[in-house]
C-alpha cells in the first residue's frame, strides 16, 4: 500500500480541485458487502488506507463491521489500517474496541521542518508520536512505521529514525520514493535505493537479513545483530515486486484496481 501523499499534490489537488460528492462514496454497507464477497473467494487481508482514512466520520463502526467478517477458513480477516497519526490519540481506543488489529504509521523524519516538508502538513511529529504512544497504551501489538525516503530531503534522517524505534518493538519500514503518476515526473535523481539505505544502518547498526513472512512480502526483513528488533525495506522502484503481486485496491467511489498504474478500474459501485 503506498501513500497518496505524493501521487496528489496540494497545488492540484487544492479547495477548488471538483471532490467527489459524499452520495458517491461508498457506504459503509456497500464496503461490508464488497469485502464479504472478496472474503467468500479468498481474500484474507482487508487494508483501510487513504489519503487518511481516520478523517472518515464514524470510521470504527466501518471498522466493527468488517471485524465480523470471516475467511474462507473460519478465521476473522486481518483487518489493519494505515494512518498519517495525526489524529491517532484521540482515536486509537477507539479503534481496538471495534477490531482493529494491527495499524501502520507514516512518519518521515523526527525533525519537524524537514517533516512538513516531506508532507505538506501542519501538524508536528510530537503529534505522530504520541498517536503511536496511544496506539501501545490501547493494546495494538506489532505496529510499523512507514518513513519514505526521498534523497536530498529527508535522508539524513534515516539513522535518526533507526535510532528512536531501535528496541521499541516497532518494525521500522524504509520505502523507496516513488515520484509517480499524471501530474509528477518520475524523477529518479530523488530515489535513494534501499541498498544504499541498508548500507548506512549497517555502518552504525549492524543488520541481517531474514526469511519473508509470507510468500509475495512487499517488504525485505532484517534485523538488528544485536537482537534488539527488526526493519524492512519496500525497493518499490529499483526492486519491483510486480510479478509476485496478490493486491487490489477499491477507491472511494467503488472502483477496483488491480495495479497502482492503472489508468481504468472496474466499477463495482454500479453493479452493487
Amino acid at each position: 500500500n503506498f501513500r497518496c501523499t505524493y501521487c496528489m499534490p496540494k497545488e492540484i489537488f487544492d479547495k477548488h480541485y471538483p471532490y467527489l460528492s459524499h452520495n458517491e462514496l461508498l457506504s459503509f454497507e456497500e464496503i461490508t458487502r464488497l469485502t464479504t464477497i472478496f472474503a467468500s473467494l479468498g481474500v484474507e487481508k482487508i487494508r483501510l488506507t487513504g489519503g487518511e482514512p481516520l478523517l472518515r466520520k464514524n470510521l470504527e463502526v466501518l471498522i466493527k463491521m468488517l471485524a465480523k467478517i470471516k475467511s474462507t477458513a473460519g478465521e476473522p480477516l486481518d483487518l489493519t489500517l494505515t494512518t498519517n497519526g495525526s489524529i491517532l490519540r484521540k482515536k486509537a481506543a477507539a479503534l481496538k474496541a471495534a477490531g482493529l488489529h494491527r495499524l501502520t504509521i507514516s512518519l518521515d523524519g523526527l525533525n519537524d521542518a524537514i517533516f512538513k516538508q516531506m508532507n505538506d502538513v501542519d501538524f508536528p511529529v510530537t503529534d505522530v508520536l504520541d498517536g503511536i504512544a496511544a496506539a501501545q497504551e490501547s493494546g495494538f501489538t506489532n505496529l510499523k512505521v512507514n518513513m519514505v525516503v526521498k534523497k536530498g530531503t529527508n535522508d539524513q534522517e534515516i539513522i535518526a529514525m533507526a535510532k528512536h524505534f531501535k528496541g521499541s518493538g516497532i518494525t521500522l519500514r524504509f520505502i523507496e520514493f516513488m515520484d509517480v503518476g499524471s501530474s509528477n515526473g518520475w524523477n529518479m535523481s530523488e530515489v535513494l535505493p534501499s541498498k544504499e539505505v541498508a548500507s548506512r544502518i549497517h555502518e552504525v547498526f549492524p543488520i541481517e537479513p531474514i526469511e519473508a513472512n509470507y510468500p509475495g512480502e512487499v517488504a525485505q526483513r532484517w534485523r538488528y545483530v544485536d537482537g534488539s528488533g527488526e526493519i524492512g525495506f519496500i525497493s518499490s522502484v529499483t526492486q519491483t515486486f510486480c510479478h509476485e503481486c496478490t493486491r487490489a485496491r477499491i477507491s472511494t467511489d467503488g472502483q477496483l484496481y488491480l495495479c497502482l498504474f492503472a489508468n481504468e478500474g472496474f466499477d463495482f459501485k454500479t453493479l452493487l
